[in-house]
């Protein structure tokens, strides 16, 4: 999985590509544990290109989850594939974390 970070002047757009799962979450990992993150307002998360995502994949999400709330950082995920958005929604993931269908209602959120 390929993890490109494009920041903004209050948010982070990280674009997902390929499969999240064990080894590549470490990828994604290292993104939400740099400093700088909680200088943000918000986290985009576009998954367009997202075609799967474990366990370890959604891990790396829920741990750093209430830390960004902590700090007001906003975490929002759009252009989700159907099949990632069932993982999420099977897990009620998608009663605690922001998920919109567009770019524009993510920076809107």
């Amino acid at each position: 999985m390929k993890v490109t970070a494009q920041p903004s002047a209050d948010s982070l757009l990280l674009l997902l590509d390929g499969e999240l799962d064990a080894s590549s979450a470490v990828l994604l990992d290292t993104e939400f544990n740099k400093p700088d993150l909680l200088d943000y307002r918000k986290v985009l998360i576009d998954c367009a290109k997202l075609s799967y995502i474990s366990s370890a994949g959604l891990g790396v999400f829920i741990s750093h989850l209430q830390r960004l709330q902590d700090n007001n950082v906003k975490l929002v995920f759009f252009n989700m594939q159907e099949k990632v958005f069932n993982v999420f929604e099977i897990l009620g993931l998608d009663s605690l974390m922001t998920i919109v269908p567009t770019q524009a209602e993510a920076v809107a959120a």
